[in-house]
Parts: structure tokens; C-alpha cells; sequence
């Protein structure tokens, strides 16, 4: 598997992606996972000059709806082959009715996308393993829809359940994770704060391992408001790479 960062975590550096890109290949990346563009002839260019790839792209739910044509014509020049839908409301998982209405939104999208030779993946939050009709959200969703996961792990224990055994259960569908530390802390909004890797509760050992390469392509690492993303980034970087010395 293949180790990468997404580029929403270096957001406050208030720098062109392509930038963003070079400041992933310094660090030791295999990959950036786009989170917006700006520049896009810059971003080519430093991908070009850095030999990084970009496996992947959020792009918010209405735009891939909208005008996916464009989304897909936008991030294809870069190399991208999966877009993520990235987050949609707890309204949209408050009860059985409304998440298997979301499932056939996603599977709708999925066509869509599939006609269009790309991969749609959806990327949980906490809420989505919130319980419906005796089970979590999330799980109602697989049952209910085709649509493969980019799973966040650190949300996944926030919420309470074990990120590995998310990993196993979903394997067939689960190409791309999101590797993220948190501390949890049940006075946060969401169960939990996000900290550098490996400084927090995420076994990040065992979710690798969880994580086989027989199904995992891309493990994308991420830390949603890094003190100081520049220091984050190497940091994460540094991480990795003693990850893959432990192999």
C-alpha cells in the first residue's frame, strides 16, 4: 500500500496546491488526496517534478451532483481516478428512512460516476455510526448501498467502535482509509480530538495490519486543525516512514 496526506490538513498554510504538493513529496509521501484546487497547471507541474500522485479528491456532494462532468474532466488531467464524497449531514443518518434514502443518493452518484470510469467512495464522520433501528448508520448503509468507504479510523473510535474490525468487515469495499490519531474525550463535541499520529488512542499497528495490502491501496493520513501544519506534515511524514521501516 501506498501512504499519502490529505491536503485539507495544510489548508491554513494559505498556500497554491501545487505547494502543498511539494511540501507532501519533502516530507516523504507517496501521494497528495486533494481537498479543493487552485492553480491547477502549478499542481500538474509539481506533480510532474515530484513524482507524486494524487489517487484521490473530496469533492463536496452538490458539486459532484451538479456538474460532474466538469469534476471529473478537472481532476482526470491530474490522474485522479476516485472521488470521495466527503461528508454529509447527521440529518442525513437520523433514522432508517432518511439513511436508506441517502443510500440511494450514493448508489444514483456511483452510476453515475462508474459510466464516467471513476470511483466514488464515501468518508464517515462520527455521526454516521450513530444507532438506527438497532444497528449503527453506517452498517445500514453498506446493506442498503454499493457504494465503497474511505473509512476514517480515529472517527470510527470516537465513535466508540474498533476502527480494525471496521477494516475486516468492509475489506471488500474499503480501498482508500484515513489514517487519524485522536484522543478521546467524551466532552468533545464529537467524542474526540484529533492530535499528531501516534499521539493519541488509535492502535495504529493494528489498524495497518488490519489494513492488508490485499484491499487497501492508499492509506491517507490527516489531522483535521493541526496546530502548525508545516510541523505536521514532517512530523506525519517521519511517522510513516518509521511505519514502513517496521514492516
Amino acid at each position: 500500500m501506498d501512504f499519502g496526506i490529505q491536503l485539507y490538513s495544510l489548508r491554513n498554510l494559505d498556500e497554491p496546491t501545487g505547494s502543498l504538493v511539494e511540501r507532501a513529496a519533502d516530507a516523504g509521501f507517496d501521494g497528495v488526496e486533494f481537498a479543493g484546487l487552485d492553480d491547477d497547471e502549478h499542481t500538474r507541474t509539481a506533480l510532474d517534478e515530484t513524482g507524486l500522485t494524487a489517487p484521490s479528491a473530496h469533492v463536496p456532494i452538490e458539486e459532484l451532483e451538479s456538474d460532474l462532468d466538469a469534476v471529473c474532466e478537472r481532476y482526470g488531467a491530474l490522474g485522479v481516478e476516485t472521488l470521495v464524497v466527503p461528508y454529509l449531514p447527521p440529518e442525513e443518518f437520523a433514522d432508517a428512512d432518511t439513511v436508506d434514502e441517502t443510500a440511494h443518493r450514493l448508489d444514483d452518484l456511483t452510476a453515475r460516476c462508474d459510466d464516467r470510469g471513476f470511483r466514488l467512495l464515501y468518508h464517515n464522520h462520527e455521526h454516521e455510526l450513530q444507532t438506527v433501528a438497532g444497528e449503527p448508520a453506517l452498517d445500514r448503509l453498506a446493506e442498503e448501498s454499493g457504494v465503497g468507504f474511505e473509512l476514517d479510523l480515529a472517527w470510527i473510535l470516537a465513535a466508540g467502535y474498533d476502527p480494525a474490525d471496521y477494516l475486516d468487515r468492509y475489506a471488500d469495499r474499503t480501498p482508500l482509509v484515513h489514517l487519524k490519531d485522536v484522543v478521546l474525550d467524551s466532552s468533545a463535541d464529537r467524542g474526540g480530538r484529533p492530535v499528531e499520529l501516534g499521539a493519541g488512542e488509535l492502535d495504529v499497528d493494528g489498524c495497518l495490519a488490519a489494513a492488508s495490502d490485499e484491499f487497501v491501496e492508499w492509506v491517507i493520513v490527516e489531522h483535521d486543525d493541526p496546530e502548525n501544519p508545516a510541523e505536521f506534515c514532517q512530523s506525519a511524514g517521519a511517522a510513516i516512514a518509521d511505519l514502513r521501516s517496521e514492516e
